[in-house]
């Protein structure tokens, strides 16, 4: 099936094979920004069951380049882990780097934290707001893919809320706290004081 509006237009699909399990990639096109996303899909459901979901942003340095200063690359390979152990789920991988204020400009931030700031007042520093993201597209790249009901895999009750205002039932939330490290354990707590994130603090200890 596919849902495409004005903006967001779904493009093409084929099969993705990775170290955790086949899944299926899908690419949508926001096409008043130009900006490409990718939904992963594993596995079948039922059109009303409550699929397995993580709604995980673009991170370069944590995903692709393996630093430990953040948690995304972590996190990323757990939900793809606990996708493939659960049967089915799909991961939304949104393009839009250092909650987005974009790369280079996230490379600043990098830079204003190293001289003492947080992650928050280095991007407030720079001008922007904490987190610009967006889950707009959300809508359609679930309306492809015949998901109503999820179990999103998160920390911040943000995703949860955003979801249901677009009409996407969220049936559970579970934690993904995984990928402390000495490198990463102030900006988590950062993000649990200022930005609301749901983090077991017992593990930044």
């Amino acid at each position: 099936m596919t849902h495409n509006n004005e903006q967001f237009k779904f493009v093409s699909k084929a099969l993705l094979p990775t170290r955790f399990g086949m899944f299926t990639i899908h690419g949508f096109l926001d096409q008043e920004t130009n900006q490409e996303h990718v939904a992963l899909s594993y596995g079948h459901w039922q059109k009303n069951d409550a699929v397995p979901l993580r709604i995980h942003s673009e991170c370069l340095t944590g995903d692709a380049l393996f630093s430990t200063r953040c948690d995304c690359g972590f996190q990323l390979e757990k939900a793809l882990q606990n996708i493939v152990e659960y049967g089915c789920g799909v991961l939304l991988y949104l393009r839009q780097e250092g909650r987005g204020i974009g790369l280079i400009n996230k490379i600043k931030a990098y830079q204003l934290q190293d001289d003492g700031l947080d992650t928050v007042e280095a991007n407030e520093h720079l001008g922007f707001d904490a987190d610009l993201r967006n889950y707009d597209i959300c809508k359609i790249m679930l309306a492809t893919l015949d998901i109503k009901v999820v179990e999103i895999m998160t920390n911040n009750p943000k995703k949860v809320s955003a979801l249901e205002a677009m009409g996407i039932k969220v049936s559970a939330r579970q934690p993904i706290d995984h990928g402390v490290t000495d490198d990463n354990k102030q900006y988590l707590r950062t993000k649990t004081d200022k930005l609301g994130h749901k983090f077991d603090l017992d593990k930044l200890k």
